[in-house]
């Protein structure tokens, strides 16, 4: 389960930190890509495929199921920790979130998301200000 916000340096070759109390969960791989909100999402390997295989169900006759094809997995690559925890990020995912000194690792329960520093707190402190408004509507619609 992926819990928790951390803070780590991107470093000069692309590489990333996974917090520790992560690795385990993806002892068998992840796969990091693009995310919707100029983010990257990072899934545990069976994750991934449980993923791929509901958004391959999507019909291809549909112009919105192509695009986010195209925007999930032409950017997929997979990983797994060396060592010391680091992941090495593509430099297309890198350019596509912005990353360059400082990462933001989220924990969003079965994936975590990778932000910049700076667009992270940005989202933050947006949905921080709407979270009354989002509890309410959510709610609304039997969430």
């Amino acid at each position: 389960m992926f819990l928790g916000e951390f803070e780590h340096a991107l470093d000069d070759r692309g590489r990333i930190a996974v917090p520790a109390k992560w690795r385990a969960e993806l002892g068998n791989g992840l796969v990091v890509t693009r995310g919707i909100d100029r983010c990257l999402l990072l899934w545990p390997m069976d994750g991934w495929r449980a993923t791929a295989e509901k958004l391959s169900q999507l019909s291809l006759m549909q112009n919105d199921a192509r695009r986010i094809h195209r925007l999930i997995f032409s950017g997929a690559t997979d990983a797994n920790p060396d060592r010391l925890g680091r992941i090495l990020l593509p430099a297309s995912l890198r350019e596509y979130a912005e990353l360059h000194d400082s990462v933001a690792l989220i924990g969003l329960l079965n994936r975590a998301e990778i932000w910049s520093g700076d667009n992270w707190r940005v989202e933050r402190s947006e949905a921080e200000q709407q979270s009354a408004q989002l509890a309410e509507h959510l709610f609304n619609l039997g969430v």
